[in-house]
């Protein structure tokens, strides 16, 4: 139940984390310079390409040991940094490449309609962005953030090679100190389907509020 808590924990936290790089991921792709637009297409075509396996152990090891030696260069000490903060940086940083492209498509899908009504109403893009791009992509991005967010929860699974301490590690420990195999990595594999259930039916919910005064696929047929 620890390694389940840290588990939730750190897939929260990067699906949090990668949803805000998302949004200005794709806001840059979108209306960004070509400076921009070039970083962030790099950035997103790097990630996406390498496996996430390589990119957490580049990242949890190398990333950590670059920040120390920036830290100890301008004359500070090096620190310790948590085990959970690191995997939530990593795993953001993994799924704001992702959300960027889930964003964009999202963006996109909203009619233009509706952005070159708020902008001749004299909107800030602040208030544009509060008040009609958010609301307006939100049915659109759902289901691809869904997919997300249950990515999230079985890449915490990979923090074990890096010794972190979440259900995976912990269902290995558990197996190899009783020799119960079968058992706990059948337990571990139901608590995930579990997991997966819940966050199914809360997304349901979310999405069907967010889709309020939306014709179905019935209606539009």
């Amino acid at each position: 139940m620890v390694g389940l808590l840290h588990s939730v924990e750190i897939a929260a936290g990067a699906f949090g984390l990668g949803l805000v790089i998302g949004i200005c991921g794709a806001y840059g792709k979108l209306y960004g310079g070509p400076v921009v637009r070039d970083l962030l297409a790099v950035y997103t075509t790097i990630v996406r390409a390498v496996p996430e396996l390589v990119l957490i152990l580049l990242l949890y090891y190398a990333g950590t040991d670059l920040i120390n030696q920036l830290l100890t260069a301008m004359g500070y000490q090096r620190i310790d940094i948590s085990g959970l903060v690191a995997g939530i940086a990593v795993l953001g940083f993994v799924q704001g490449a992702y959300s960027t492209e889930v964003m964009r498509g999202a963006i996109l899908a909203i009619p233009q309609g509706q952005i070159e009504a708020a902008r001749a109403f004299g909107m800030s893009p602040g208030l544009l962005l509060r008040r009609i791009t958010l609301p307006a992509m939100l049915p659109f991005a759902i289901p691809g953030l869904a997919n997300l967010w249950l990515i999230a929860t079985k890449d915490t699974a990979l923090l074990a090679v890096v010794g972190f301490f979440e259900l995976t590690l912990a269902t290995r420990q558990a197996a190899g100190v009783t020799k119960a195999y079968l058992t706990f990595f059948l337990a571990a594999g139901m608590i995930y389907l579990l997991l997966t259930l819940v966050s199914n039916l809360i997304i349901g919910r979310i999405e069907a509020r967010a889709r309020r005064g939306m014709p179905s696929v019935k209606e539009a047929r």
